[in-house]
């Protein structure tokens, strides 16, 4: 059985929120104490995922690969796609698709954050379920028009996705993280640019629900999903990671935690990486993270 492979696409102009993109990729800026980044690596790794390609611009991609590396730091792979020039989030899948080599996915867009109780484990439920062609999450928020909108019916069966609507048919968004089969690059191959010159995820889904071949998981109150794209989401999203921090002590989307707690990597190794970092509050928390970790299998 082949295991699901991740991919974050951290392409894109990031013109909304100009002038801070203006000389760096928007999944470099700081989510509170973290890269943009680490969030949406972080939900992949959550969802057992240790395969992982980044897409990214000619400017931007050794800038990642900078910060990234191979990933052994935490237990996992990651590699690295130029996406030349901006044309459409179903592009990734056509990108990755030798790196995917026939096995399923799971494609994240690089500003989107995701956190929630339990929802680690239903990510894992859902990666390791390979019957389903397509999963889907969808989110209430006050402006659909700014989004793919799914509409659910009473039955919780998705009837259709419309991309960014004038007059939305519920309010509920197509978030960027998608769980595919192994079809979806030959499926995102025979798509035609849209009006805007982009080969659109819409369409792609839209492919998969005239199949009746689409799942979608509707994220409750106990969850949050930040699309970080505007000034205002993005400040939003660093308020809600350092509130959560500092009330709970923990760290929100820590990938040397997942791949410590996983058993990617061991404590010594990440007390290593922690004693680079030994001038930062990060740094200070993963040595002690790391510490408690070992008392408890002793």
């Amino acid at each position: 059985m082949k295991e699901r492979k991740g991919i974050i696409l951290a392409g894109g102009s990031g013109t909304r929120l100009y002038p801070m993109t203006n000389v760096v990729s928007k999944q470099l800026l700081p989510v509170f104490d973290k890269p943009m980044i680490y969030y949406p690596l972080s939900t992949l790794m959550l969802a057992g995922i240790r395969e992982v390609l980044v897409i990214s611009t000619p400017e931007d991609l050794p800038r990642f690969e900078q910060l990234l590396g191979t990933g052994e730091q935490w237990g996992i792979e990651i590699q690295y796609q130029l996406q030349p020039s901006p044309d459409g989030i179903a592009q990734a899948l056509i990108i990755g698709e030798k790196f995917l080599a026939n096995s399923p996915s799971a494609l994240i867009l690089g500003d989107n954050i995701f956190h929630g109780s339990g929802f680690g484990e239903k990510l894992q439920e859902i990666s390791h379920d390979l019957t389903r062609n397509l999963t889907l999450f969808a989110c209430q928020v006050h402006d659909p028009e700014r989004y793919g909108v799914a509409e659910i019916g009473r039955d919780g069966q998705l009837i259709g996705i419309e991309e960014k609507p004038k007059m939305p048919k519920s309010n509920y968004a197509v978030t960027g993280l998608y769980f595919y089969d192994e079809d979806a690059p030959k499926l995102a191959g025979e798509l035609n640019p849209s009006d805007r010159g982009e080969l659109e995820i819409t369409g792609l889904n839209n492919m998969y629900l005239k199949r009746s071949q689409v799942h979608v998981e509707r994220l409750d109150r106990g969850h949050v999903w930040f699309d970080t794209g505007t000034p205002e989401s993005l400040s939003e999203a660093s308020q809600y990671v350092q509130a959560v921090e500092h009330r709970q002590g923990m760290k929100i989307h820590c990938p040397e935690e997942i791949a410590l707690r996983k058993g990617w990597v061991e404590p010594d190794q990440i007390i290593k990486q922690a004693k680079r970092l030994a001038n930062s509050a990060y740094g200070r928390y993963l040595n002690k993270m790391a510490e408690d970790f070992k008392r408890e299998i002793d």
